[in-house]
């Protein structure tokens, strides 16, 4: 029985809290069913409304690239890969700080020369080797020649002359032979002298004419033959030490090349500034947001490998990844503006180019496209840098008197576009044909009129709407809709009278439309942006968010409207609010999913089709 109290007081308590509970979930669904028009039926009190305005209208693509300049001077390394050993590059020594402003002359990089500084001095040795050769070679040369002089006019014309002095006497002594006989003969013919002594006289005769004859005979081989023998042989001995000489000159120059090279090479390895101008790192990184290359202290570089880059701070340029969606509605000399967060104001840009081919895609983003598309900015500040992230705001289209109304006034159905239009007996369900949009308004071609009041965020009212039957709108017939529109042109427009908006149309691009699609076309910011082509696109899904949290239509999710987020968006509401006012604009959510995609090495959404 002493229990019992005890009892009481915990059944009490349990009480208490089942009848809080049910005060709070009739609290909520009164505040869900009864505040969206899915219960009991919405007041008009609680209905936020707009009116259909007519005025001004800017198209904008709004992009975030980064900054960069048109013209820059790389700065490569020029010495050869085999030159650091191995053939896989030279190592990076000494590298001057990035952002350092550097005036021609400078030293900016000094490589590894140890490498080259054993093979000057093994090729020093080469060349005077080789520069042996070829004072051998020439004295060789000239002993060849020498030679030939020495037996055309010294030892040819003695021998000739000995044989001339052999012949002279051959026939001094065949003279005194035959002399000799013809005494013995007249001797004999008087029986003074035998027989026996003429055939002695005749005998010497004899062996003076073969003398004579041998002299005769000797003296012609020397001229014609012997002379010319040694002629052939002494020449040749010359032509062959000359062919001797020019190739030992030509391996003397092949070896001073190489030294002359390898000096060259290690004057190349101390890099110095070729102008003035502010220094940027040539670091590489892979799809997947890995370093490929990073310039820094025993880096790598290879031949012809840019090492740094200096800008020119006077031509700067914004290099922006367009979703294939939208790439269809960019021009050539469209106007643009330009917003850097460090850099205070507007910049004036046009589109300078856009590129026909998509950027190549990693793994994360290997179903989206994405083009490049460089932005040329008009008389950049002195304070930009390259390197910057920027956003970039790229004029479509200007209208200068246009229906229009917010975005979160249109509902999307089956491709095809309905408001919720305030009426003398309630509220009716009009369907409307849209034109250009931005991330705001909406332009309205057909089906309101100027001064309609229509519901915000239609999306809360379903039970308002009475939506026709309608065939849905295929890709293809999307597609075939904006070719009826390829290349209109947009009318410039100036409804105030005081020249272009924002300063959009000083650029000097021309204000018309896209050469690729209709007004309002896929990716135009509006309800159904993203059009075809698939992927994720952020914007698309900045306009699902705030068409489901921001009630009011203000373009801003705060107070009471955050709780309606999901818990994923609640968790980074901190990370997105970059200003720290406590509420989310549309720029900064779609800046935060940008900059999550980049972490993630990609411009595609995650695995699965989650937020980012």
């Amino acid at each position: 029985m002493a229990a019992c109290p005890a009892n009481q007081r915990r059944s009490g308590r349990v009480l208490m809290i089942a009848i809080a509970l049910v005060a709070v979930l009739g609290g909520g669904a009164w505040a869900i069913y009864g505040f969206s028009g899915l219960g009991s039926g919405p007041t008009e009190k609680k209905m936020i409304t707009a009116t259909v305005v007519r005025g001004p209208f800017d198209h904008i693509v709004l992009e975030q690239g980064e900054v960069e300049s048109s013209s820059n001077i790389d700065v490569l390394c020029e010495v050869k890969s085999t030159a650091g050993g191995g053939g896989g590059g030279i190592p990076i020594l000494w590298v001057i700080d990035e952002g350092t402003y550097v005036k021609k002359g400078d030293k900016l990089v000094e490589l590894d020369s140890s490498s080259l500084e054993n093979q000057l001095k093994t090729q020093r040795i080469a060349v005077a080797s080789a520069e042996a050769a070829v004072i051998s070679s020439e004295a060789t040369v000239r002993t060849a020649e020498i030679a030939l002089q020495e037996y055309m006019e010294g030892t040819y014309l003695s021998e000739r002359k000995t044989i001339l002095s052999e012949l002279a006497l051959a026939q001094q002594e065949l003279r005194k032979a035959e002399l000799n006989l013809a005494s013995a003969e007249r001797l004999a013919a008087k029986g003074m002298i035998k027989g026996l002594q003429i055939e002695a006289e005749q005998f010497a005769v004899e062996n003076a004419r073969n003398k004579l004859e041998a002299a005769e005979a000797k003296l012609k081989v020397l001229d014609e033959l012997t002379k010319e023998k040694n002629r052939v042989q002494l020449e040749s001995d010359i032509e062959a030490a000359k062919a001797k000489w020019k190739s030992d000159q030509s391996v003397l120059a092949e070896e001073m090349d190489k030294l002359r090279e390898i000096e060259d090479q290690i004057a190349k390895c101390v890099i110095l500034s070729p102008a003035d101008g502010v220094v940027v790192y040539a670091n590489k990184y892979s799809s997947r947001g890995g370093a490929e290359f990073v310039v820094e202290e025993g880096a790598i570089v290879r031949e012809r490998q840019v090492i740094l880059k200096l800008p020119d701070p006077s031509k700067m340029q914004v290099k922006a990844n367009v979703n294939e969606s939208r790439v269809t509605l960019i021009a050539e000399g469209m106007p643009a503006k330009v917003r850097v967060s460090a850099v205070p104001g507007d910049m004036l840009a046009r589109v300078k180019r856009v590129n026909k081919y998509a950027e190549p895609g990693s793994w994360f983003s290997s179903s989206i496209k994405e083009y490049a598309t460089f932005i040329e900015i008009i008389d950049p500040p002195p304070a930009l840098r390259t390197g910057m992230t920027a956003e970039v705001q790229i004029f479509v289209e200007q209208l200068p008197n246009a229906l229009q109304i917010p975005v979160h006034g249109v509902y999307e159905y089956k491709g095809h576009h309905f408001c919720l239009k305030k009426t003398d007996s309630g509220w009716e369900t009009v369907e409307i044909k849209i034109g250009a949009t931005n991330d705001k308004m909406v332009t309205i071609e057909e089906g309101l009129q100027e001064g309609d009041e229509i519901a915000l965020n239609p999306r809360s009212f379903l039970n308002m709407m009475q939506l026709p039957e309608v065939e849905e709108i295929t890709d293809r017939e999307k597609i075939l809709e904006i070719g009826k529109g390829a290349g209109k042109p947009t009318p410039p427009g100036d409804a105030d009278g005081q020249g272009d908006r924002a300063g959009a149309g000083r650029a000097d691009g021309p204000r018309r439309g896209p050469g690729g699609g209709p007004r309002g076309g896929p990716g135009g910011g509006g309800p159904g942006g993203g059009g075809p082509g698939g992927g994720f696109d952020p914007a698309a899904i900045v306009d699902r968010i705030f068409s489901a949290a921001d009630a009011d239509g203000d373009g801003t999710i705060a107070g009471d409207e955050l709780a309606g987020l999901d818990d994923r968006m609640k968790d980074r509401v901190a990370e997105y609010d970059t200003n720290g006012d406590g509420a989310l604009s549309r720029q900064e959510v779609l800046s935060g999913m940008r900059k999550r995609m980049q972490q993630r090495g990609g411009g595609g959404g995650p695995p699965g089709g989650g937020r980012p």
